[in-house]
């Protein structure tokens, strides 16, 4: 950070706070003085807000204008891996300080005073006869840290209920006791026996362990579906734990977080802490809190948790690391899988990037030796990879307005028949994406936004997936006023599940949709359900590709595998691919043999021939081959601009301004498209116009972009969002 480390009372101190003024600020120390990466109360106007010392200060204002520190908040400092981290992002994602350093902050009531919660502690020999339960609570006591636990923590350590503690406590066994609401959270550990590992995992474990003294470094942990890569990693956790430094496991999804935390308890003998929008505000707080103080071994978490201020972070491992859900679009625009790299190169960790189909950047940088590479290629025990086959759909009879062919009907049949179950994945939620009126082909669009809501049958309401706005199903058009000629157009999940209760009357359906559930609780409560085998029938949207080990599923049918390949996406094939692979790695996860059937009108087309081929190095290998042709990422830079604002002509005003002032792009030899209209060229009543930037992998983009931009002063009412390595074009 700085070769200071402590400003003496009345020293001058630069602050950053998350506030939008652009830069740290100048203040006087408080009495006592305080430490570089301090996080303090400052005095900004009228108001007080929280920063974090971030150096000495600039110097521009005379001492006496200056105004002090008003407190030392009570948390450990900023480390300086951190401080540097949030330094070099900021760079990156061409994010202003204060904006990157709210992702660090934003804990609700991080600061406030904690509150108290009871704990409980061994006190002596209880009265009355010894139960077994009594006998699990004692052992999970005798070796607990002196802080002692909370009730849940005890009773799900010692395996029983909350009732047997409290009749400990009675008996004088126990002491319950108030303390402090951050407590260091349970021991895990890594001596623990795990799961007995095939000759193919251990081989892949020691080649993770082998690396992970070695400080910084980055391994892909390649593994067909139903490997066992998560076996394999847990098993780099205990290595780390066993060095005494921290880890952290990236998720794409909340809802496998609790599947997770329980894997981890099994193999570690407690629950990890976690992070999520699901957690509560207390839990939220004590994680930070306990995560910068060492009280915190293991954090399993979203994106947002590679931003927490970890003491000694030993260990990341990025869960299906091509998940679309690691970029985050809005606001600070990253993509945690890239940030988490970057976050380990200055911690001196390792980085595990796990995946059955990795991603084209990280192949291409596994292949390039850039990363390591560890591959699992069979299934964990029994099972066998699914056979693939597709269905063409030009030679099906399927009736008008139904989309399960005659094929993948009489398979289901056939599934129903011996107790097993299938699956039907359909990449589009809700009922219909699209609603017309059949007297003047009007299609109902957003109020808001460029987009056409979509039928929710479940909610008899439209709903766009942009913006969120919602209406009630109308029965008028509209346009021209007609009642009743309003029909839904197209297949959504909860049309192709009406479709299977209308062909299948007496089978168990379980739709699995994220607009479906109110919480990530009940999602995860339906996926139980499944996998214990209460459902005949799954249909589901993307949520269902995601890492679920449903053990009685034999069957996946994927309704339209052309779907993904529409449009310009240069992602569009790789996506395809991740996506289709992954729906198909359900079926055959036990001893049964699996069978996926891809409906499809292109059964010739390059993606759905390397699909049912199997021969997924070839895909690689061609698209890598596509790419470099067209320099383009992983094999050229490149960065999306959004102009947006309340009116369009403002915006292509300043996009043709952009235009002709492209000296400094020139310099590095760099392209400029546009300007033109978004794919979606309005949201949330702001129009939305395009321009993107190309140029070699070597060259200086974020400089040259920052010279660009600076030449423009747009409208206070004009937004310019920059996204480098974009992963959509909306």
């Amino acid at each position: 950070m700085s070769e200071i480390g402590f400003f003496e009372e009345g020293a001058r101190l630069g602050v950053l706070t998350a506030e939008p003024v652009g830069h740290a600020l100048d203040y006087l120390a408080p009495e006592g003085g305080c430490a570089l990466g301090a996080f303090v109360e400052v005095p900004l106007g009228p108001r007080r807000v929280v920063g974090v010392v971030w150096g000495p200060g600039e110097g521009s204002f005379e001492a006496g204008r200056l105004r002090k520190v008003a407190r030392v908040l009570d948390v450990p400092p900023m480390r300086e891996e951190l401080h540097s981290f949030l330094i070099r992002m900021a760079d990156y994602t061409m994010t202003p300080l204060p904006a990157v350093l709210r992702l660090a902050t934003r804990t609700p009531g991080l600061f406030d005073p904690p509150g108290t919660r009871k704990v409980y502690r061994l006190a002596g020999t209880p009265a009355g006869r010894e139960t077994e339960a009594r006998r699990k609570v004692i052992e999970a006591l005798t070796t607990a840290p002196q802080s002692g636990y909370y009730l849940g923590e005890l009773a799900a350590l010692a395996g029983v209920t909350t009732q047997v503690i409290k009749g400990l406590v009675k008996a004088g066994g126990v002491s319950e006791t108030e303390a402090a609401r951050d407590l260091p959270y349970p021991h895990l550990d890594p001596e623990r026996p795990g799961k007995t590992l095939s000759p193919d995992q251990r081989a892949a474990a020691e080649a993770l362990r082998h690396s992970a003294g070695s400080g910084f470094g980055v391994t892909l942990l390649k593994g067909v579906t139903g490997s066992g890569k998560t076996e394999v990693y847990l098993e780099a956790v205990a290595d780390c734990l066993r060095r005494g430094r921290q880890a952290l496991v990236l998720l794409p999804e909340i809802a496998l977080t609790g599947a997770f935390l329980a894997r981890i308890e099994a193999r570690f003998g407690a629950r990890p802490g976690e992070w999520h929008s699901g957690a509560t505000q207390g839990e939220r707080r004590r994680l930070w809190r306990m995560v910068a103080e060492g009280g915190a071994e293991v954090v399993v978490g979203a994106r947002s948790a590679l931003f927490l201020p970890f003491r000694d972070l030993g260990l990341i491992v990025v869960d299906e690391e091509h998940d679309t859900s690691y970029k985050q679009e809005e606001g600070v625009i990253y993509n945690a899988r890239d940030m988490a790299v970057l976050r380990a190169s200055f911690a001196g960790a390792q980085v595990v990037l796990a995946s059955a189909t990795p991603s084209l950047e990280t192949w291409v940088n596994a292949e390039t030796g850039k990363y390591a590479r560890v591959d699992l290629t069979s299934r964990f025990g029994a099972s066998e990879l699914p056979e693939m086959r597709p269905i063409d759909m030009r030679a099906e009879k399927t009736e008008a307005a139904h989309w399960i062919s005659p094929t993948l009907s009489a398979e289901i049949a056939r599934r129903l028949g011996t107790g097993e179950q299938s699956m039907l994945f359909i990449n589009r939620r809700g009922y219909a994406p699209v609603t017309v009126c059949r007297a003047c082909g009007h299609q109902i669009a957003c109020p808001h936004c460029d987009a056409r809501m979509v039928h929710h049958r479940s909610l008899e309401r439209l709903v766009c997936h942009q913006c969120g706005e919602s209406i009630p199903v109308p029965t008028v058009c509209p346009s021209c006023g007609v009642e009743g000629k309003l029909v839904p157009v197209g297949p959504g999940v909860e049309r192709l599940a009406e479709e299977v209760r209308a062909r299948f009357p007496d089978s168990r359906v379980a739709v699995l949709s994220s607009d479906l559930f109110g919480s990530a609780r009940a999602l995860k409560e339906t996926i139980d359900a499944i996998a214990a085998g209460a459902a005949d029938i799954v249909v589901g949207t993307q949520i269902v590709a995601k890492g679920h080990n449903f053990p009685h599923l034999t069957l996946v049918g994927v309704i339209d595998t052309d779907l993904g390949l529409q449009g310009s996406d240069l992602r569009a094939s790789e996506r395809t691919f991740q996506l289709v692979r992954q729906v198909a790695g359900r079926a055959g996860r036990a001893e049964k043999p699996g069978l996926a059937l891809l409906q499809t009108y292109q059964p010739e087309h390059p993606v759905i021939r390397a699909i049912l081929g199997g021969d997924e190095e070839a895909f690689w290998r061609a698209e890598a081959a596509s790419r470099r042709a067209q320099g383009v990422p992983p094999f050229g830079r490149m960065a999306g601009i959004v102009l947006s604002g309340p009116e369009l002509a403002p915006l292509f005003a300043l996009g043709n301004d952009l235009a002709r002032r492209v000296a400094p792009l020139d310099r590095i030899g760099a392209r400029v498209f546009g300007p033109a209209p978004a794919p979606i060229s309005k949201l949330r009543d702001r129009f939305r116009v395009r321009m993107l930037v190309m140029a070699e992998k070597s060259a200086p983009l974020q400089s040259a972009l920052g010279a660009w931009l600076r030449q423009v002063r747009p409208d206070k009412n004009v937004r310019v969002a920059v996204d480098i390595d974009p992963q959509s074009f909306l």
